[in-house]
């Protein structure tokens, strides 16, 4: 009868053709496959109901607040133009740096109650 093989603590079974490999394994010696990592993700924190993370948010207010993008993201088209409209005058540049303190102080609740809806 065919022997069994099981997969030790430092192997995994290949993606392509379910060969065991080691976990570090690259790609396959079998197949010659390229084995897909672990994703890099990001954790934001929580999300509001409708996916956007305050985080985020202030990020955007932070780094491209003089230009609005933090109030495209939120869904808030009308003032990311005004913003865009101004961005040469530096103002929504202060308004959004002061925003990006606020997304960063209001707690997760808050921000869901009010952009979670747009």
């Amino acid at each position: 009868m065919g022997e069994q093989v099981t997969k030790g603590i430092d192997e995994k079974y290949c993606s392509e053709c379910g060969a065991i490999i080691k976990v570090k394994a690259v790609i396959c010696p079998k197949c010659g496959v390229r084995q897909s990592g672990p994703s890099a993700t990001i954790n934001l924190g929580p999300l509001a109901s409708n996916g956007k993370s305050r985080i985020a948010a202030a990020l955007f207010a932070f780094f491209l607040g003089g230009f609005g993008a933090h109030k495209f993201y939120l869904g808030q088209i009308g003032l990311g133009i005004l913003y865009l409209v101004f961005c040469w005058t530096f103002i929504p540049a202060f308004i959004a740096f002061i925003e990006f303190i606020l997304y960063l102080t209001m707690s997760d609740d808050a921000f869901d109650q009010k952009y979670g809806h747009v």
